[in-house]
């Protein structure tokens, strides 16, 4: 797997009454990058080349 895009200490921080296993920090990343690759597809669908909040 390529370097996380996500924080593995800020997602720590957010989770606050629960603990963080060591493997959900890859699910996490391999989630957010899910998002993003569809929200290209939305933007892009949608003739813009930048990523908005609707896209998500």
């Amino acid at each position: 797997m390529a370097d996380l895009i996500i924080s593995k200490a800020r997602t720590k921080d957010a989770a606050k009454k629960c603990n963080v296993s060591s493997d959900f920090y890859e699910a996490l990343d391999q989630k957010v990058r899910s998002m993003i690759k569809d929200a290209e597809k939305r933007a892009t669908a949608n003739n813009r080349k930048t990523l908005k909040p609707q896209d998500l």
